[in-house]
């Protein structure tokens, strides 16, 4: 039998038409894993070779949410100057600034700001969680956007 192009899978797909292929979950398993663990310059190569900088888990969580909310400012950054949608919420509608309030993550906060993150995203907001935790700095710093 001689393969047809036109009866290919799409891609992603399992020869068997049964959901993902597996070898595509390992992938992005492994990217999001690098995102919550830090690794700018593994992140930066695999956006750079085509894992889409937006990818999106189980859950609505982004690379950018992750890594912002695990602390990791230079993943953050890596990920903001490749295009990252900086106010995609999850499917909580939490935000990967108001996650990084929430955790304390001063630095991530700044490099979400610089990169043009919305304070009132989200829900709750950046805001609203700066608010509810007595976050005055942060309070200020966005008051001067």
């Amino acid at each position: 039998m001689s393969e047809n192009p036109s009866h290919e899978n799409p891609p992603g797909e399992n020869p068997a038409n049964e959901g993902p292929d597996p070898e595509v979950i390992e992938l992005a398993t492994k990217v999001f894993d690098m995102a919550r663990n830090g690794d700018a310059e593994a992140l930066a190569s695999y956006v750079d070779a085509g894992v889409p900088v937006n990818l999106t888990n189980e859950q609505g969580h982004t690379l950018v949410m992750l890594a912002a909310y695990h602390g990791h400012a230079p993943a953050v950054r890596v990920l903001a100057d490749r295009g990252a949608d900086l106010d995609r919420a999850n499917d909580r509608g939490q935000t990967p600034l108001a996650g990084a309030v929430f955790k304390s993550e001063d630095e991530v906060v700044r490099v979400l700001l610089a990169g043009g993150a919305n304070p009132e995203a989200g829900t709750p907001s950046a805001v609203d969680t700066a608010r509810m935790f007595g976050k005055a700095d942060l309070l200020e710093l966005f008051a001067a956007r």
